[in-house]
């Protein structure tokens, strides 16, 4: 009897040994499993090719450093399609919604996401946005700007595609120009294109629209004042609707040329931008860092602008 008692202790201890032995060796596994995967915000301000392009670079990026949605990181994407208003109540939510990182793409998403996060409660990396230090957002330098906030800057080339506007045609004297004076975006590239265009002789002319439905009329206007070609810079209102700026320009047998590379499949005649998917690509690989760890607040702004000829 207390041979088999002894031999029953035994057995049950080694019983508990193993399942001791099991449980430890499955513990990182286990807590690997239960630990909450972060929380990405990903918001667009439009629906357009180039913050289209940014988005799914910043995508396959994050797939390509370990987060990929569903598994390893949690994205919700968000667009405003083009409405300020819109993009304000998008922002609030974001900063009420307990992510740990937002991606803003596009001047327009970063300002209404900054206003809302002054407190940094979300890191925040920005992409495809025009003029960061230009955009009230408290970037005061490529090393001086909010603890929480980092991105990448990409200036279009304005002087640069005005220049080769002239060489394609050197008696080029008016250029007409339809932008959004709520954009500080397009304000930026504008101001570069009066220098630029003064330098060269050439008088530009410009025309306000305050959304989509207004630019099929306000390229029209600058047809009738007898424009010899019209540039689309870097503005989301009138990217957005560039197929009426085109429209306006056919019906008076004149040229479009813009900063948007892809314009060029909606009838422009050359264009000279950015890669916006290679931009994305850059963005997401700060991203990815920020996720695993880094500190926005030792991240240098820089301009990048992989140069695309259309």
């Amino acid at each position: 009897m207390l041979y088999a008692l002894k031999r029953l202790t035994l057995g049950v201890c080694l019983i508990v040994l193993a399942a001791a032995v099991l449980l430890v060796a499955d513990w990182g596994r286990r807590t690997s499993s239960m630990r909450p995967v972060p929380r990405v915000a990903l918001f667009q301000f439009a629906s357009r090719p180039a913050l289209d392009d940014t988005s799914n670079g910043i995508l396959e990026s994050l797939r390509r450093n370990g987060f990929a949605h569903g598994s390893s990181v949690e994205i919700t994407r968000y667009n405003a399609q083009g409405d300020f208003p819109t993009a304000n109540s998008i922002a609030r939510g974001i900063e009420e919604g307990g992510f740990d990182l937002v991606i803003t793409v596009s001047t327009p998403a970063l300002q209404a996401m900054a206003a809302a996060n002054k407190r940094g409660r979300v890191k925040h990396v920005f992409a495809t946005v025009t003029d960061p230090m230009g955009a009230g957002v408290g970037i005061n330098s490529p090393t001086d700007h909010p603890a929480h906030l980092c991105g990448i800057g990409t200036f279009q080339p304005v002087r640069e595609i005005i220049r080769l506007a002239k060489s394609i045609k050197p008696d080029l004297k008016t250029i007409g120009e339809v932008w959004c004076p709520s954009e500080q975006c397009s304000e930026a590239c504008t101001k570069l294109a009066r220098d630029e265009c003064a330098k060269l002789g050439i008088k530009l002319v410009e025309a306000h629209a305050d959304n989509t439905n207004e630019v099929l009329q306000a390229a029209q206007s600058l047809a009738s004042r007898g424009v010899q070609a019209i540039w689309i810079g870097g503005d989301n209102t009138v990217e957005a609707a560039a197929v009426s700026v085109i429209k306006a320009a056919r019906e008076a047998d004149i040229p479009v040329f813009s900063n948007g590379p892809t314009i060029v499949t909606d009838g422009a005649l050359f264009a000279l931008g950015a890669d916006y998917y290679n931009v994305g690509q850059t963005a997401g690989d700060l991203a990815a860092r920020i996720l695993k760890g880094a500190d926005p607040a030792k991240v240098r702004i820089e301009n990048v602008v992989p140069r695309q000829l259309a």
